[in-house]
């Protein structure tokens, strides 16, 4: 048995500073080294830690915070959903319609308010897909073994609008789901109906779309603006390029699409092969993109779920 030395309470030299006696300066000496920037432990250094030159460790700490907490809840594969944050349930949008019909009824000639009016009234339209990406929300919730199987999670970007939604459908039926939030020069706070443990706020953009895509089974589009257009051209061009694995992508909304982005016209001038046009396939409602998905992965030998599963839509 090895003998036990009582160490505990001897002191050393360096707990220490150099006494007074020595030197009367010496202690205001140390208290200015201690209080230098320099002594601080690096990871409590918060201006070396936003330091240009610590941006490679700041990008690995946006990714890994994120990927431990979903490996820690065993999310194997998600179903990721993208949309306007500006598309509301429709009794708001209504209420935003009504708002400005008032203040037209007051001033009829005010061209901004009548301008007001008819986005108001755009958005009543849209407000079908907020009920529509809410459904899929309850597909993907549903599916699997069930609300508690984490192994197919959905994710959006965790804002308000279509993100919300699709967030909701999940909550609908209990299930987990996630929220990448990104922190912007006008504070954006996460819908209220992700899984706390699984609502991460992101300083890059690019870390961001990595785990939009690192993990993703299937990619659905509903109409949006600047934000929608650069992920869902981000994932045809690395599914065109063979710098992702394919997935299906389905984009939600055909009137709206077709409107939008004359993919035909693309191929007609040759900057597009025909073969790029069967990357993704447009439909009509959420029930159509998740059939699309499921018949994909089949069609793959890539199934989502195993045999006695459910598919979310029973």
């Amino acid at each position: 048995m090895k003998k036990k030395y009582p160490i505990e309470n001897v002191e050393r030299p360096w707990e220490h500073p150099k006494p007074k006696t020595e030197d009367p300066h010496a202690l205001e000496l140390v208290k200015k080294i201690m209080a230098s920037p320099t002594y601080r432990l690096a990871e409590e250094d918060p201006e070396f830690l936003k330091s240009y030159e610590a941006r490679g460790i700041r990008l690995d700490l946006d990714y890994l915070k994120a990927e431990l907490a979903m490996a820690k809840f065993g999310i194997e594969h998600t179903i990721v959903v993208f949309g306007s944050a500006r598309v509301h349930e429709h009794k708001t949008a209504m209420a935003q319609l009504k708002a400005i019909q008032k203040k037209v009824e007051k001033e009829p000639n005010n061209k901004l308010f009548l301008n007001e009016m008819y986005m108001a009234e755009r958005m009543v339209e849209k407000s079908i897909y907020y009920d529509d990406a809410r459904m899929f929300g309850r597909y993907v919730g549903r599916s699997g073994k069930g609300p508690e199987d984490s192994r197919i999670v959905l994710m959006t970007g965790g804002g308000p609008g279509i993100m919300e939604a699709a967030n909701r459908g999940s909550h609908d039926v209990g299930a987990r789901s996630i929220g990448l939030n990104i922190q912007l020069p006008h504070e954006q706070y996460p819908n209220p109906y992700i899984t706390p443990e699984l609502c991460f706020q992101f300083h890059y953009f690019a870390i961001r779309k990595l785990h939009f895509f690192l993990r993703s089974k299937a990619l659905v589009v509903y109409p949006g603006g600047f934000g929608t257009l650069d992920e869902l051209f981000e994932i045809l061009t690395l599914v065109q390029t063979r710098k992702t694995h394919p997935i299906p992508v389905v984009m939600v909304g055909r009137s709206y699409w077709k409107k939008l982005i004359d993919f035909d016209f693309l191929k007609e001038e040759g900057v597009i092969a025909p073969e790029d046009l069967e990357i993704f396939t447009i439909v009509d409602n959420a029930a159509e993109a998740w059939d699309h998905i499921i018949e994909w992965h089949k069609s793959f030998n890539t199934p989502l779920f195993k045999k006695g599963e459910s598919f979310g839509k029973e």
